[in-house]
């Protein structure tokens, strides 16, 4: 079996994925420029379902009001660290298909990194709801695609569809949480041990390089 390329798991609700995200960018873009992206959200009813009849089941946990406080103080800890301006989103209905398979819309269009930068900023550093399909289409058109497209994704059937196959990925790599790095073997939970995994990716790929000369 072929090995699988370098990967990580993100989401656009953690903000420790976007602190990640932030990282990879600024920090490691050789890296970033390397590696699959792929993401990891928390399924509406009828999809959940959907997986779950399947035999996919995907751990989510629900925070504790102690673990709550805690992330909330952490958080803003690693944002101060990083020089990052950061704007607590306040979500009244989250729906993370609304915003997660349109990326997967601006993926199939070639703008997938434009789209998930767009998110991010709109997220956590605008406070916008990326769950309201009008946030997410004028996202959309920040990002150059078409805004009724990726506004409307998560209606379509299709990309329903698609957005089942992209959350069967994370439960065949026994993901628990984002953000997520996988290289062969190795894993790596948490903004923390994004070093590691970098590190890890070099590794395999100066060996590469070597060999192949």
């Amino acid at each position: 079996m072929a090995r699988k390329p370098p990967r990580w798991y993100f989401s656009f609700s953690s903000a420790y994925s976007w602190m990640a995200y932030r990282d990879l960018i600024t920090r490691y873009p050789d890296v970033a420029e390397t590696i699959d992206w792929l993401p990891f959200w928390e399924p509406d009813d009828a999809q959940h379902d959907h997986l779950e009849s399947s035999g996919v089941q995907l751990p989510y946990v629900e925070l504790s009001r102690e673990k709550y406080l805690y992330v909330l103080q952490d958080i803003r800890r690693l944002a101060v660290e990083r020089d990052l301006r950061m704007v607590w989103p306040v979500d009244r209905a989250p729906h993370w298909e609304v915003s997660h398979l349109a990326y997967l819309v601006a993926r199939e269009h070639g703008r997938g990194r434009q789209f998930i930068d767009e998110t991010y900023r709109a997220r956590w550093e605008e406070g916008l709801d990326i769950s309201s399909p009008k946030v997410v289409a004028d996202i959309g058109a920040r990002a150059g695609l078409d805004p009724a497209a990726v506004g409307t994704a998560w209606q379509d059937p299709e990309v329903r569809a698609r957005g089942l196959e992209a959350l069967d990925a994370p439960y065949r790599d026994g993901v628990f949480g984002v953000p997520y790095f996988i290289d062969g073997y190795q894993r790596f939970w948490g903004i923390d041990r994004l070093p590691g995994f970098v590190s890890a990716v070099r590794h395999r790929m100066a060996a590469a390089a070597a060999t192949a000369r």
